[in-house]
């Protein structure tokens, strides 16, 4: 199956664990390419087994402890995407133009500078004959499917283990992944790497022949990785071509402005960092071609052609304007819409009493938390099904959750297995050596609830298509917890695919109240986060840290004197780089000249 030729000017990324993890299923056959999280198999099989059913073919399960069951359950499920977005293909090009048929709906959902969107509207007002018989043709030999894009966290990686303790070899979580994913029959497809470098993956992928170019030249499964600045990209780019991959995409994400984990930067704002991958493009594909040129050739193998790579963005996109501005000025390739694609059914997979709470979010309610047992600032929705299991079991006298699913086990404080500091078995122990620390009140309060704020995920974020398809339970645990953006508290409607759309591309306008831009958004959770580092002052008496929270702030200021240049240079193209924009920067930078004293106590 031949992928979209990228006819949208966005796509949908990976949303958690469940949220969709069959997405392509419901857009694939509009040209919506997305991106599934392949890591936790568990919730894989569940699903493969549901869709089985649903089309009516046998489903034979693929047993734990069967040789490389994980990687073979992968695959399996990709493979079964890939052939039910197949058949919808066949049906969108088989079905009849008008009453607003799916082939009306593919046509109709394109960015209107679509040269396919101008045909179709050419052909919608042709009288029946010939010339449109003709172009209604020409159409439907267009229309294809969008990507099936899979995502492996890489810090998820933990080590198997055989029945004697010993390692098994290439066995490990994110490999086994990646394995899944290499052995389907996905084409034109890519493998998004977050969450930083894994040395054991690349070289694991370096094995792997399904990232080579095929007869001519081009790439059937290709690399993304998610980056958040150009050093990083950098970095990571050089590692993978010095192995011999092609890094096809650079998928830059807000350190804060995102939904589930954020990884911050130093205080270097979204536009600067778009800027200077703007600036810095043709420099970073010469440097990284000569690299991977170089390797290639030590291996044997001829280079036919320099590839190319896209540069993506996402994280608090909200608007035309602002997805107009990342096309146009910074020559994005493609926006990445997530958070507000968790209020469209017809997208994302998300269970009833989640969805309710979604809608109603306002900004309160979604906090930077330290729920993530990794041990990374997490964006985390209050009010969860899962938030109040949790609370409860604290009221009990049982803090912790039973740790079924194992994904996240990274902690070995009490013992040489890494163990989830989620779990029950965890935090008591934690809780019982603190209580032995001697520590000052506040400072034992604090640790305390940091202990228990830590929330199962590995259950949590797959339990929304457990109850949207109504699968079987992980050990009858129901609780639900959801990872949006702060982009959630502006989208309160419940909205079909069509409508989403048409709110990306300008025709229509879902937002309520007032929003601001993403870029000040995100530079007001920044700001809020140096207030962090300043607070940590009282406990960090170095002078690193002094010089690290300095740096800090000097980085946000660049970022602001930046932002009035852009926004002095853009307003008349873009109407919402205004003076009221140049306002609001005022206002953030009197905040850090506020703070500034950030001396540490003597």
């Amino acid at each position: 199956m031949q992928a979209s030729k990228a006819f949208h000017h966005f796509h949908i990324p990976v949303m958690g664990l469940a949220f969709t993890i069959d997405t392509p299923i419901k857009v694939a056959h509009f040209g919506i390419s997305s991106v599934v999280s392949i890591i936790q198999d568990n919730l894989i099989e569940k699903m493969r087994k549901h869709y089985y059913q649903k089309i009516g073919e046998t489903y034979t399960a693929i047993e734990v402890g069967e040789e490389d069951y994980r990687a073979k359950r992968i695959t399996d499920y990709l493979n079964l995407m890939n052939r039910i977005v197949q058949h919808q293909v066949e049906k969108v090009r088989e079905s009849d133009f008008g009453n607003e048929s799916d082939i009306d709906t593919y046509f109709a959902m394109l960015p209107d500078d679509s040269p396919l969107k101008k045909t179709y509207s050419q052909m919608k007002e042709l009288p029946q004959g010939d010339e449109k018989a003709v172009l209604q043709s020409a159409l439907r030999k267009e229309v294809q499917a969008g990507s099936i894009d899979v995502n492996i966290m890489t810090k998820l990686d933990k080590t198997a283990r055989n029945s004697n303790g010993d390692e098994i070899q290439d066995g490990s979580d994110a490999v086994t992944a990646l394995r899944g994913y290499a052995k389907s029959d996905l084409v034109n497809s890519t493998v998004v790497l977050s969450a930083g470098m894994n040395p054991r993956l690349f070289a694991y992928m370096e094995k792997l022949d399904a990232f080579d170019t095929d007869e001519s030249g081009e790439f059937r499964k290709k690399i993304a990785i998610k980056v958040s600045d150009y050093r990083s990209a950098l970095i990571q780019g050089k590692m993978l071509a010095k192995r011999g991959l092609w890094v096809s995409e650079y998928r830059i994400e807000s350190g804060l402005n995102c939904g589930g984990h954020a990884f911050a930067t130093d205080g270097f704002l979204i536009g600067t960092i778009l800027e200077e991958f703007k600036n810095k493009r043709s420099e970073l594909q010469s440097e990284l071609f000569e690299i991977y040129k170089t390797a290639l050739e030590a291996k044997g193998r001829a280079v036919r052609t320099q590839p190319e790579f896209l540069v993506t963005m996402q994280g608090g996109i909200g608007t035309y304007e602002e997805n107009k501005l990342l096309s146009q000025y910074y020559e994005v390739n493609s926006a990445g819409w997530g958070t507000p694609f968790l209020l469209v059914p017809e997208a994302t997979t998300v269970d009833e009493p989640t969805l309710k709470s979604l809608a109603l979010a306002q900004v309160k309610d979604v906090k930077l938390s330290h729920n993530s047992p990794l041990g990374i600032r997490f964006h985390y929705l209050k009010g969860t099904t899962a938030e109040q299991e949790k609370l409860q079991r604290i009221l009990d006298g049982k803090p912790g959750s039973p740790c079924t699913e194992k994904y996240l086990v990274s902690n070995t404080e009490f013992g040489e297995e890494p163990v989830c500091t989620a779990s029950r078995s965890y935090q008591k122990k934690k809780l019982a050596a603190l209580e032995n620390e001697n520590l000052e009140p506040e400072d034992y309060k604090l640790q305390k609830q940091r202990v228990l704020d830590k929330e199962c995920l590995c259950v949590g974020l797959s339990n929304a298509a457990v109850l949207k398809h109504d699968l079987e339970p992980f050990k009858n645990r129901m609780a639900a917890n959801v990872c949006p953006g702060p982009n959630i508290a502006y989208f309160s409607k419940i909205v079909s695919l069509k409508t989403m759309v048409d709110h990306i591309y300008g025709r229509a306008n879902i937002i309520q109240g007032v929003r601001p831009h993403m870029f000040l958004k995100e530079l007001s959770l920044y700001v809020d986060y140096w207030k962090e580092l300043v607070e940590d002052r009282k406990k960090h008496l170095d002078k690193r840290h002094q010089r690290y929270v300095e740096k800090f702030r000097n980085n946000l200021c660049d970022g602001i004197t930046y932002y009035r240049g852009l926004s002095d240079r853009l307003q008349e193209e873009f109407s919402d780089m205004t003076s009221t924009m140049n306002n609001k920067l005022d206002e953030f930078e009197a905040v850090l000249n506020q703070w500034l004293d950030i001396k540490p106590a003597q």
